[in-house]
């Protein structure tokens, strides 16, 4: 089993933004993403990409626990003006990971991992593909199976709900219902690949409870945590994207049952009253050494 990187609350941080950079050593999320694309006016790019160097140059160190928030970059689109030389100059920083805009093909994220080979860039600059087309839902499986190669560097998704919005026309509720079958449909790609999978921001962070609600929704849907706009929805994330105690007391009773010397080698097992297999005893130590990794 891999270690857990913990991606429960993924914050959007503007390159141009002086003020919040200067902040993400005080945040309490597990990522941020650096901003260079919709966060970022057209007349300011050139300057936030020059920003990239000394951002990376004095990352925040690890917490107590050992922890370190993982840093990420979203550049512009390469078919835009800036994406080159944002690519270029987001290699030389060395990341954790670079976050590609409007991915539609396979093609998009592979042309990227080659430039980053080219330009001898460590295997472990990771790719985010934002899904946020038309385009991307129809190829979403062949997009993911890349996860299963190494050498493609894809790590992650992250739904780009606004912009499908946007593109399709759907009407933007509050329970998500026009956006909930292809949530799933991403969901289901990206497990198929191997993937991490993000939700989309929630747009009024004035309103924390209907955020609270649509990160439980999330939750329960099986993503692994949420992109944010602001500081203040970090803890709510967190909290949302954690093994509640009750799930840790029920993983707990699995992994001491099949300890139990009469249940060596069993395939199936009886625990209050239900019938536990080995496939619960492996969901159950993924969710304790979720727990271990964030503390929990």
């Amino acid at each position: 089993m891999e270690p857990y990187r913990p991606r429960r609350s993924v914050l959007y941080v503007p390159a141009s933004n002086e003020k919040a950079l200067a902040k993400i050593a005080q945040l309490a999320c597990d990522a941020v993403i650096i901003d260079l694309e919709d966060a970022v006016a057209p007349a300011d790019k050139i300057a936030a990409r020059e920003k990239l160097a000394g951002i990376f140059a004095n990352r925040p160190d690890a917490d107590h626990n050992g922890r370190r928030c993982e840093m990420v970059v979203r550049v512009n689109a390469l078919s835009s003006e800036w994406g080159a030389d944002d690519l270029a100059a987001v290699a030389k920083a060395e990341p954790d990971g670079i976050l590609l805009p409007k991915v539609d093909t396979p093609r998009d994220v592979l042309e990227v991992g080659d430039v980053l080979d080219d330009n001898f860039a460590p295997d472990t600059v990771k790719l985010w593909a934002m899904i946020e087309t038309p385009k991307a839902m129809l190829n979403i499986g062949a997009i993911a199976e890349l996860g299963r190669d190494p050498a493609s560097r894809l790590d992650c998704f992250i739904a780009g709900t606004n912009d499908l919005i946007k593109d399709t026309g759907v009407l933007a509720t509050l329970d998500r219902a026009y956006l909930l079958p292809w949530l799933m449909q991403m969901l289901l790609a990206a497990r198929a690949g191997g993937l991490d999978m993000l939700d989309g921001v929630f747009n009024d962070f004035r309103d924390p409870d209907a955020f609270a609600r649509e990160c439980a929704q999330a939750a329960a849907m099986g993503f692994d945590g949420k992109t944010l706009i602001h500081p203040s929805q970090i803890e709510a994330a967190n909290r949302a994207f954690a093994p509640s105690a009750q799930a840790l007391a029920e993983a707990r009773a699995v992994k001491d049952a099949f300890a139990l010397t009469q249940n060596s080698g069993k395939g199936v097992i009886a625990l209050n009253g239900r019938m536990v297999e080995r496939l619960h005893l492996a969901q159950a130590e993924k969710l304790l050494a979720k727990a271990a990794a964030i503390g929990a």
